[in-house]
């Protein structure tokens, strides 16, 4: 029965597609030209567009639409922050423009409060994927994936991962989304990795890792996901083995010059930027172009222990403080100004702690 109601709904997808693809986009002009037209509204506005009828609707949250923004010089660059309430109860996204003025707060989040989480964009959607959920006063591994669509406003939900998991690494690479190890449903250690494909919304496992991982995070450089930090039950302490993942080959291969316990960190340009534990008051910036690793210094006094995450605007890194009772002021490394102007105050202000933020083009 129930792979007959799968097959009806997929016949009225494919007819309701069909049906919007015979119908104009605007009267009296060609798709191409309606298409561009429609990419030339501010993004403020997408949201109202997608309620104007189903067509519009369908075309506004496409993936081409974006790519036809982008032709047209329209893509705007927007920052996703989620950020936590002074009790730690309650979170919310905060959303802001290219200068750092807030516009607006995301709809709340479907599904229950959870941590371990990752967020990642693809075609210009947010993710917010699986994550460790309080139920029934136990803690439950969760599969569900959530789909933020930032031209339409809204959220909805996705094919659910393989297999349950938290505290995972996951990046996108090539418009494909990874996820690899963490903790599993019994809280077991996870060697498993799975990879999402937007265009058939499907979940599909690939060679796993050669030894469980959790704790760890991910960035794709090159074409290949790099999966750093974390711990592994074939180490003391944490790991400094980088894990690289090459689609092509679908394999993976070890090299030996990563970081541990990484509590932030943010991809800018074609470099990684890291923020240890051990050591709150230095960055840690990897080059994927020759792997190589350097240093630098973060502008900061008090205690060691303050927590911190990593954000990113124009091409310039943000450093937002974690813990709101820190009172740090939000502060901005741009990577290509002269040596001891690199770092300035910025003008952006949060609501609440930073829990993670992502940056958004579309």
């Amino acid at each position: 029965m129930e792979a007959v109601v799968s097959g009806k709904k997929r016949m009225v997808n494919l007819d309701l597609s069909s049906r919007l693809l015979s119908e104009p986009l605007i009267p009296g002009l060609s798709d191409d030209v309606a298409k561009l037209c429609l990419a030339l509204v501010p993004r403020s506005s997408l949201p109202s567009m997608g309620r104007v009828c189903k067509k519009w609707r369908y075309v506004v949250q496409s993936k081409e639409f974006i790519t036809v923004r982008r032709l047209a010089g329209m893509p705007e660059e927007w920052l996703y922050v989620l950020t936590m309430d002074a009790g730690g109860k309650e979170s919310h996204w905060e959303v802001m423009d290219c200068l750092g003025h807030k516009l607006s707060s995301l709809p709340p989040m479907p599904g229950p409060v959870k941590t371990g989480f990752k967020v990642v964009v693809v075609d210009g959607k947010l993710l917010v994927i699986a994550g460790c959920a309080m139920i029934s006063g136990s803690h439950v591994a969760s599969s569900d994936v959530y789909q933020f669509d930032t031209c339409l406003n809204s959220w909805s939900r996705l094919a659910d991962l393989k297999e349950a998991r938290y505290d995972f690494a996951c990046a996108e690479v090539n418009g494909l989304v990874y996820v690899v190890g963490g903790h599993g449903g019994d809280g077991e250690s996870l060697s498993s990795a799975e990879v999402y494909d937007p265009e058939t919304g499907v979940w599909t496992f690939i060679q796993s890792l050669r030894r469980p991982r959790w704790g760890c995070f991910a960035s794709g450089f090159n074409g290949k996901l790099y999966v750093m930090g974390g711990r592994s039950n074939f180490t003391i302490g944490n790991s400094k083995l980088v894990d690289v993942y090459n689609p092509q080959c679908g394999s993976w291969c070890g090299r030996k010059n990563g970081v541990t316990m990484v509590t932030a960190h943010v991809e800018v340009g074609k470099k990684l930027f890291c923020m240890e534990w051990k050591n709150q008051r230095k960055m840690y910036v990897f080059n994927a172009e020759d792997d190589t690793w350097e240093v630098v210094a973060l502008p900061l006094s008090g205690s060691s222990s303050a927590g911190f995450q990593f954000g990113k605007l124009n091409g310039k890194l943000l450093l937002f403080s974690s813990q709101e009772e820190t009172g740090h002021s939000t502060l901005l490394y741009d990577p290509e100004a002269a040596p001891g102007r690199q770092w300035k105050t910025s003008e952006i202000k949060l609501s609440g702690s930073c829990v993670c933020s992502v940056t958004i083009i579309a």
